[in-house]
């Protein structure tokens, strides 16, 4: 297990009882970055909640940070949202994605359409290829990275495009706005300072 998924069992509970849903993980070599929603989409004050939360958690356990200092930051998954978990595809059905494959699939590495099923095995997508519909079917081990896909709508009044809504359980914020993103500070372990 990696310390991305460490971090992930040590944060989720901690983030959940204060309302905030830990939705990824990333560790570089000097960033930890968490990415973090609520329900109607987190703001910049949720997420220095979330961060006032992790960084003491991340205090305790320095094996499963970067040596030395580094930085968190704790900001919102965004409009288009990485899929890494079962529940984020099944959050997603009915939804455009993107997805890259390890090796090529059908000819090729970069597939885009609508997410129609996913399980704990598999996910299909519709594709369209020359004017007919496809659904091509991938297992999680063949996906390298695979993402939601903003498709923007027609002109609203006054000329603003804007984004078209998405059939998501997990709405980001009101329809047809993208979430609020935060990024807070870096964070040195040696520090005192909250």
């Amino acid at each position: 297990m990696g310390s991305s998924d460490r971090i992930r069992d040590l944060a989720a509970p901690a983030l959940a009882s204060a309302g905030v849903e830990l939705w990824d993980v990333e560790v570089s070599r000097r960033v930890v970055r968490v990415l973090v929603d609520r329900p109607g989409g987190i703001d910049l004050e949720g997420c220095a909640q979330a961060s006032r939360l992790l960084s003491p958690l991340l205090d305790d356990r320095p094996d499963l940070v970067p040596d030395e200092s580094y930085q968190l930051e704790v900001s919102s998954p965004g409009a288009e949202r990485t899929l890494r978990t079962v529940d984020h595809y099944r959050r997603y059905v009915g939804s455009p994605i993107a997805v890259k494959t390890r090796v090529p699939v059908e000819g090729a590495r970069r597939h885009q359409g609508t997410l129609v099923y996913a399980d704990e095995t598999v996910i299909r997508i519709q594709t369209s290829q020359t004017g007919t519909e496809t659904a091509l079917e991938l297992r999680h081990d063949q996906i390298e990275r695979a993402k939601t896909v903003l498709i923007w709508g027609p002109a609203e009044a006054g000329g603003k495009r804007g984004p078209s809504s998405r059939p998501s359980k997990a709405s980001a914020g009101p329809a047809g706005t993208a979430p609020a993103h935060a990024v807070l500070a870096a964070h040195d372990p040696k520090d005192p300072r909250p």
